[in-house]
């Protein structure tokens, strides 16, 4: 499995390129597909990053995910 750093991960916000990417848990997904994501922005969270924390105040579960292609590790 690819593995992706931190600044890597933040160019995937679909500005910077058409990748919208976002990681949980250590995981990067792909979201570009997704249209809450269209944006890059969902609600108030922002693509390109690692939402981990964020998630604990959003009104699903990681199980979202499950729809989401899995694209790589991101590096510690």
């Amino acid at each position: 499995m690819n593995t992706y750093t931190r600044s890597e991960l933040a160019l995937r916000n679909g500005q910077e390129r058409e990748e919208i990417w976002v990681a949980y848990q250590g995981i990067i997904y792909d979201v570009s597909h997704s249209r809450h994501w269209r944006s890059g922005i969902h609600y108030s969270h922002w693509s390109g990053q690692d939402l981990t924390d964020e998630l604990v105040d959003a009104p699903h579960g990681e199980y979202v995910f499950k729809r989401c292609k899995v694209v790589g590790k991101l590096k510690d």
